[in-house]
């Protein structure tokens, strides 16, 4: 993978910059909503399995506050860094204007390796990292949510440590959550789900019929294992799908129901072993699979995978980019070049914090909606997003990206002069 070659908070910056330069914001309303509002970085003593002691490095980055509290997850991961984080978090505050939802923009991450840590351990750690950070959630200032390798059982132990330290009951500090504990119905496919309804307005846009599509996904994780069912489930033929066990391809498609079967047989969530149990080959080179000649692309993974080097071998009509910043800014120009339509991530992904969103109001009325419904209101606000991203792009003759940052953009900008400067 690309990841480590390229400095995220860099490629986030570079996409703001284009954006900004377009609307003529001033020196003065840049500074205002650019940089992130506050950064943390804790040592975090967690208790081992044998007694002796650990310290972890934990960061929260508060990128935004301005359209409501902070809003981003929380991942554990070896590769973490404060850079990342911040990316992440500039990310999520124009995600969450985009598709209109009254957050900022916040994320959080564990250097650690969740594989290698007992559960009573990774309890320790989710615990201590919440416990550390009480000062700056809650439900009116920054509320977080699973992200890389974190869960809802994780957000059911910070949940907890967060109401312990406040003596009540405040389900509303997190989401994604269990739904015993104020969870909301279609959480888990929350991001695959916003994903495929952009899929359907972009091949509709483009006068392709999805039933007849072939595609790949990168990462089977979460939102890479839920965009391959739902896609198969919608008649698009699933031809490539891969994790960090490696990449899987069959141009008839592959067995969907077998993957899943795989994953689940596995110690971990892994797709290892899938090329012995059904008719795929396993690619010698996992890079591979964002090449292959296909209708619809997803990196569904870590950010940088489509750079500047392997972009013109990409083939794909439609890139719809389920992960955060799988596309760097020079990948971006030459993909625009060869006309491919790529749905960017601050709108593609953004299925996960509009449901969110959701579960953060029915926690605050302490009343909760059927499955049904939430449903129902996320295909509204994914689908109207779409929309008014692609007018934004079609009115300034841009690319879907920028026409992204240009409405997401505009609207930090106008909150943040409305609420004026407090000094």
């Amino acid at each position: 993978m690309y990841l480590k070659q390229i400095n995220p908070f860099e490629s986030a910056m570079k996409q703001f910059d284009k954006a900004a330069s377009l609307l003529k914001l001033s020196a003065s309303q840049i500074a205002m909503i650019k940089e992130p509002r506050r950064i943390t970085e804790v040592n975090l003593p967690v208790r081992m399995s044998d007694g002796s002691i650990t310290i972890f490095k934990g960061f929260r980055v508060q990128h935004s506050i301005v359209r409501g509290p902070a809003k981003g997850g929380i991942r554990f991961h070896p590769n973490v860094t404060v850079d990342e984080v911040k990316a992440l978090a500039f990310w999520m505050t124009y995600k969450c204007a985009v598709v209109g939802v009254p957050f900022g923009g916040g994320k959080g991450g564990v250097v650690c390796d969740p594989d290698q840590l007992t559960p009573t351990e990774l309890e320790n750690l989710s615990r201590r990292y919440f416990a550390e950070m009480s000062d700056l959630f809650g439900p009116n200032s920054d509320v977080p949510a699973p992200d890389v390798n974190t869960n809802s059982q994780i957000m059911a132990w910070m949940f907890d440590t967060y109401s312990m330290h406040k003596k009540q009951f405040l389900p509303a500090v997190i989401t994604g959550k269990p739904l015993e504990l104020g969870g909301s119905e279609g959480r888990s496919e929350a991001t695959a789900q916003g994903m495929v309804f952009c899929v359907e307005e972009a091949t509709k846009l483009l006068g392709i019929d999805l039933k007849q599509t072939t595609v790949a996904i990168q990462g089977f994780g979460n939102a890479g294992s839920f965009a391959a069912k739902l896609l198969n489930e919608d008649g698009a033929k699933i031809v490539a799908i891969s994790d960090v066990s490696g990449a899987y391809y069959n141009p008839s498609g592959i067995d969907i129901a077998a993957a899943f079967a795989t994953c689940r047989s596995n110690k971990t969530w892994l797709l290892k072993g899938l090329e012995k149990k059904t008719k795929c080959e396993k690619l010698s080179d996992p890079m591979k699979l964002l090449e292959l000649e296909v209708d619809i692309l997803i990196p569904a993974a870590l950010e940088n995978q489509i750079i500047e080097e392997n972009a013109p071998r990409v083939k794909a009509r439609i890139i719809a980019e389920c992960a955060n910043g799988p596309v760097t800014p020079e990948a971006d120009d030459i993909l625009e070049q060869k006309k491919v339509f790529l749905i960017p991530d601050i709108l593609c992904n953004a299925g996960g914090v509009t449901v969110s969103y959701l579960e953060w109001v029915q926690n605050r009325m302490g009343y909760y909606w059927s499955r049904e419904r939430i449903q129902q209101d996320l295909e509204q606000i994914m689908k109207k997003a779409f929309d008014e991203v692609f007018e934004t792009a079609k009115s300034h003759q841009v690319n879907m990206r920028i026409g992204a940052f240009l409405l997401a953009i505009d609207r930090v900008t106008k909150a943040a002069e409305l609420r004026g400067l407090y000094a």
